[in-house]
């Protein structure tokens, strides 16, 4: 017998967190904004047993400027998604994707103006 497969949506203790295609247009959306006003050049993404992650880079060889960061093992608890530093610092928390996505989009106001 085959052991399942972590992306064939089985729980399975071994199985990697990952994002949801709504969640990923979210990200994906903020992430075409900010390219086109020059100030994210690359991104990756890592599903890990208990985070996803989405790095955003500047230049491609470089430390990530922002990760967005998926834990459901905080979803009772701080909120599941964050917004961590290049240093770091957790920039936002929350339980809505959207609202915790916002302090980098106030980021792209300053560009603009």
């Amino acid at each position: 017998m085959q052991p399942p497969s972590p992306f064939s949506g089985a729980s399975h203790p071994s199985a990697q967190v990952a994002y949801h295609r709504t969640e990923l247009s979210e990200i994906l959306s903020l992430y075409g904004r900010m390219v086109a006003a020059g100030e994210w050049r690359d991104y990756g993404i890592s599903s890990l047993k208990e985070v996803a992650v989405f790095s955003v880079f500047r230049r491609t060889a470089e430390h990530p400027l922002y990760r967005i960061e998926k834990r459901p093992k905080l979803r009772n608890r701080q909120g599941m998604y964050a917004v961590i530093g290049m240093d770091g610092q957790i920039l936002k928390r929350g339980h809505d994707l959207k609202s915790v996505l916002r302090v980098l989009e106030r980021k792209l106001i300053r560009i603009v103006d």
